[in-house]
């Protein structure tokens, strides 16, 4: 059985007095680095958009302070993205455990025994549910009990499926009633559920890719016409046309909102 990682044991030593600082699933912080690169390029591309439309600085100027929505585009995309990678994880982990619980295993050691399986799976031990499984293994050694250690990852996770998972777990160990079946069973319900969870965002994954590509094919035509035929243009560069341009711009935006909004199921 490999060690549990130093960094984890300060994290939850209590022993040492200090409050541990423990990854919460349901919010994701942005470095200074990702802000500025996200803002330059939002920045880059409005003005670019703004230009395209407009074929004059000052009024694509005008658009590059709407980069500022893009830290929190970006935070909810790399938030989603990882609930969605702990999602699968908490699936491998339950099959992980209740192969371990069958073969007789005690509880402790199944979830010693589910880092070596995920490692396994992630050789480089990245991974969310890896590290979660180092913190739970920890407080055993601490004493505290597992069926804590694992309520605990359940509210950080804001999962359903987990906290449903952490309540059974923790009413079945309390209780004494048959773990290793309520286990199987409970994972194979789950690992189902996520199953068609992954079938639906494949689908979904599909039609927005289809969205984008028909947002970014009136952006080609306007390009294309400005490269092309620039005299006949022209007269959307000034006057009436900068109007024209800019309820085109509008209701592209009003698009994108429209179909993110249609494409944002929740799994």
């Amino acid at each position: 059985m490999k060690p549990v990682q130093p960094a984890v044991d300060s994290a939850v030593d209590s022993a040492a007095g200090e409050q541990a600082v423990l990854p919460d699933y349901t919010r994701y912080e942005l470095n200074a680095l990702q802000r500025i690169l996200v803002i330059l390029t939002g920045s880059v591309l409005l003005f670019g958009l703004g230009y395209l439309f407009y074929h004059q600085l000052l009024l694509a100027v005008l658009l590059v302070p709407g980069s500022a929505a893009g830290p929190r585009q970006l935070r909810k995309y790399l938030l989603q993205r990882r609930r969605s990678a702990l999602n699968l994880q908490f699936k491998q982990m339950l099959f992980s455990l209740s192969s371990s619980l069958s073969a007789g295993r005690s509880v402790e050691n199944a979830f010693r025994e589910a880092v070596i399986d995920l490692r396994m799976l992630d050789p480089e031990g990245s991974g969310d549910m890896i590290a979660e499984l180092n913190i739970i293994c920890t407080r055993m050694e601490y004493g505290e009990p597992v069926e804590e250690a694992l309520y605990d990852f359940s509210k950080r996770a804001g999962m359903e499926d987990v906290e449903r998972f952490a309540d059974v777990f923790m009413v079945c160990k309390r209780t004494g009633g048959d773990l290793v079946e309520i286990v199987r069973r409970t994972s194979t319900i789950i690992g189902e559920k996520l199953d068609i969870q992954q079938d639906i965002a494949v689908s979904i994954a599909q039609k927005k890719f289809e969205a984008k590509a028909l947002l970014v094919s009136p952006l080609m035509m306007v390009m294309f016409m400005s490269l092309t035929a620039g005299d006949y243009m022209e007269p959307m560069y000034t006057g009436a046309g900068i109007a024209v341009s800019t309820i085109a711009l509008i209701a592209l935006l009003l698009c994108y909102l429209w179909t993110s909004k249609i494409m944002d199921i929740p799994l």
